[in-house]
């Protein structure tokens, strides 16, 4: 008679504690004493007796065209065996069925692996409470507007791999003040601070090394002052990805495209996507994502006890700059021209995204030319000036 593998186990148990061969069968619901002493004898497992099928239980309906098959492959390995099996349905009228297909595509996937050249990569292992990775995506495809106007923005957005908690803050581009709020933002809603965070090799973060600073490779790349000094005002250690590597920070990049489905999907659910004002959109976006993460709870828990309180105060969402403009002269600070009144003569205080003033004399943004484009709205770190 056939037994399981668990019947086999808890019939052992039985003898062990003393029952007889029948008893131990009728209590594992085996008809004949027989089993018992037939596995008693082996010492093995049902399952650990069976011995993997050699033989084929119908015809390779494949094997004429075959080496037909295996000199395309040969040709053209990225060749699909979808496009495979279409050619030989044209080829030969009526002798393959649709349902045969999956014969082909396994019969091809084991050609390649006996004689494709397979990349081999490393699992990531990723450990609780260990790291923040963050990365900018772009949103403009889901085509939202704000107030009947096209809403250009990216979404800074940052991932703990382990439980996959997630947070973004919509910005304009991947600046420093934009890794800033979206850093800042998780931190404040997590409420606790891993070890490190981890960036792809984007400008606001690296920046190309000199000839002099390089130890490795003419690309190598280091980190920016200003942003090692928002990771040190957290205390958290700067992780980047190695060059041309992108799956390392494959987590953020993963939930990047998971996330924009989602928030794609709830924007046809709502049956528009126009917003009252940016406030109104970033709600919108929150609530999707809280309610992506009310499933991550469980491991969530596992990274906040190997995590840090959050003790750290926020810093203001701005740069200073000190900078020497004359009368009527557009200077250029950071990456934004202005203009100042004829009497600011002297050094101005620039403040990224906000005004910019000299003793209650307000410099205002160059004027430029640009092309025919929608106006934004401003985006939480940036401030209209005051009248």
């Amino acid at each position: 008679m056939t037994a399981t593998d668990a019947q086999v186990r808890l019939l052992m148990r039985e003898r062990n504690n003393g029952k007889t061969q029948q008893q131990a069968a009728v209590k594992v619901n085996l008809r004949s004493r027989k089993t018992v002493q037939k596995y008693e004898q082996l010492g093995q497992l049902p399952s650990e007796l069976k011995e993997p099928r050699r033989h084929r239980t119908r015809a390779d309906p494949f094997e004429k065209d075959w080496a037909e098959i295996e000199a395309r492959l040969k040709a053209a390995p990225e060749l699909e065996a979808k496009a495979i099996f279409e050619w030989l349905c044209e080829q030969n009228e009526n002798k393959y069925q649709e349902g045969q297909l999956r014969t082909l595509q396994r019969r091809v996937s084991n050609w390649r692996v006996l004689n494709g050249n397979p990349t081999l990569t490393l699992d990531q292992i990723h450990h609780p409470g260990e790291v923040l990775q963050s990365d900018g995506t772009c949103m403009n495809e889901l085509e939202v507007t704000v107030q009947g106007e096209p809403f250009e923005h990216i979404l800074f957005h940052s991932v703990l791999p382990y439980s996959n908690w997630e947070w973004g803050r919509v910005v304009q581009s991947e600046s420093l003040l934009s890794i800033r709020l979206g850093l800042q933002s998780a931190l404040l809603k997590l409420g606790y601070m891993p070890q490190a965070h981890q960036t792809d090799h984007t400008t606001a973060a690296t920046h190309k090394l000199g000839a002099a600073d390089r130890q490795q490779s003419p690309r190598e790349r280091g980190y920016n002052e200003e942003y090692l000094q928002l990771l040190a005002h957290y205390g958290l250690e700067a992780r980047t990805i190695h060059l041309s590597s992108p799956n390392e920070n494959g987590d953020v990049e993963s939930s990047n495209g998971g996330l924009k489905r989602a928030v794609k999907q709830h924007l046809l659910l709502r049956g528009s996507r126009d917003f009252e004002s940016l406030e109104a959109y970033e709600a919108f976006l929150f609530d999707i994502m809280e309610k992506r993460n009310a499933g991550r709870q469980a491991r969530l828990a596992e990274e906040i006890v190997a995590m840090r309180p959050l003790t750290a105060k926020p810093w203001p969402q701005m740069r200073e700059l000190n900078v020497r403009v004359r009368a009527e002269w557009n200077s250029a600070s950071g990456q934004q021209r202005l203009q100042c009144p004829q009497r600011a003569e002297r050094q101005v205080r620039h403040r990224s995204g906000l005004r910019m003033a000299h003793r209650g004399l307000v410099c205002q943004p160059a004027h430029r030319e640009h092309a025919t484009r929608a106006r934004r709205p401003p985006l939480p770190n940036q401030l209209p000036p005051r009248n």
